[in-house]
């Protein structure tokens, strides 16, 4: 007869066990904290302080509802979201989200290297910030060739270690605790052009079109793997949802305590404008001392190093399934050449913004329009392939799931009419 487990074990056994459900959705919630993400929240704390960390709690449901649309999607048809799409819906709908996708994943894999580089260089000046851009995009290209898919999966999951470090953040300087409860629980609006547009930088940083295409894809990839099982019953959709809503919640944790460091130090400390993310950490040094600018410089390079890997491999998914080439970060460069060329060219081409000198502000404005734009489109697509029997057999959307994702598609299409209502003021 054996023996009955001691609480003690019984707990590590249960954290175990979660940390085996933890997968795509914990990698695809880590990141969309991105450096350019990173530069939003800074820019919203620095610019308005505390009055923004509401906005955590708004997004942390529509993000966790939309992504687990699509995780239910890649669940069910075992492919990706572009083959779904390709497969039942008009071929010019589907065209015309890559053709406005593709510049502005460029565009943010380009800022984001950007950013690493400017960080790297400020951490160590003597090696110039173009020398870093160069080596990060070479490591990343041979990590990506080199290792199978399992190797990087894990790789990904480790990486997502590096947001915790914007969790200490705060805590290394002095805060003000009823005006964060505050600011948290009763939302602040104000009418004007700046207040509104940093609102509607953060929905489109939070919800973006490149995770969609990535969580669905995953999920078949998971799938195809062996780590769920292929009938998709209660308990496997139980492991997704802990599996997205972790990375959901996590990833908005982040962005409350990067709005929360910037607002309480660097707001306080008269500094009201951050465009790169180097300017934040340096910004931070003189006001919150060595430490909390190491450890935020620190935290920029792992999230870009998370973070690049998903964009690259979101849109390089897209065209493979769209032409249908082989495609699968699992397989060998000989067997998915043309996936993998893709993945290079999209690297270097954003590595290239560096040199023919596109400011990474400007690369972040344009992605920020187009990911605004294609946003509720892709939602209004997302609800209703969760709701079509044809596609999702007894798997549909819940009520839940349906309310949560109108009111996502609401503030999205509000978002993109704001958005260009601002470009044209």
């Amino acid at each position: 007869m054996s023996k009955a487990k001691s609480p003690k074990k019984q707990k590590q056994s249960r954290f175990v066990s979660f940390l085996r459900i933890l997968g795509p959705g914990l990698v695809t919630g880590a990141s969309d904290d991105d450096p350019s993400g990173i530069v939003t929240y800074s820019q919203a704390g620095a610019q308005f302080g505390l009055q923004t960390l509401w906005t955590a709690l708004i997004t942390f449901p529509l993000m966790a509802a939309v992504q687990g649309m699509c995780a239910r999607i890649g669940l069910v048809t075992s492919q990706g979201l572009t083959v779904t799409i390709r497969e039942h819906y008009p071929k010019w709908l589907l065209y015309s989200v890559l053709f406005f996708t593709f510049p502005a994943i460029t565009l943010n894999i380009g800022a984001d290297i950007q950013g690493m580089g400017a960080v790297g260089h400020m951490l160590f000046p003597k090696i110039p910030a173009p020398a870093y851009s160069v080596a990060i995009t070479a490591i990343l290209i041979y990590i990506i060739i080199r290792f199978p898919y399992q190797k990087i999966a894990a790789i990904l999951k480790w990486l997502c270690l590096s947001l915790l470090l914007y969790i200490i953040v705060p805590f290394l300087v002095k805060q003000d605790w009823v005006q964060v409860a505050r600011h948290t629980f009763i939302p602040t609006i104000k009418m004007d052009k700046e207040f509104l547009s940093i609102l509607v930088a953060i929905l489109g940083t939070t919800i973006s079109p490149y995770l969609f295409f990535w969580q669905t894809t995953m999920e078949a990839e998971d799938q195809a793997h062996g780590q769920k099982s292929y009938m998709v019953n209660n308990t496997v959709l139980s492991n997704m949802k802990i599996d997205v809503n972790s990375g959901m919640l996590l990833s908005n944790l982040v962005m409350f305590f990067m709005i929360l460091t910037t607002g309480s130090v660097l707001f306080k400390g008269g500094v009201h404008h951050i465009d790169t993310v180097d300017q934040a950490a340096k910004a931070l040094q003189p006001l919150a001392g060595n430490l909390t600018y190491a450890i935020f410089a620190l935290g920029v390079l792992g999230t870009g190093m998370l973070a690049i890997p998903v964009l690259a491999g979101a849109q390089s998914y897209m065209l493979a399934e769209t032409l249908g080439w082989k495609a699968g970060l699992d397989k060998k460069f000989g067997q998915a050449r043309s996936f993998y060329v893709s993945i290079i060219i999209s690297l270097l081409v954003g590595l290239s913004l560096d040199f023919f000198r596109v400011s990474p502000v400007k690369a972040l404005l344009y992605t920020a329009v187009v990911y605004g734009l294609t946003a509720p489109i892709l939602i209004a697509v997302l609800l209703h392939i969760g709701n079509n029997k044809k596609i999702m057999k007894e798997q549909t959307n819940s009520r839940l799931s349906n309310i949560l994702g109108t009111m996502t598609l609401i503030l999205m299409a509000i978002a993109a009419v704001a958005l260009i209502y601002f470009l044209l003021i």
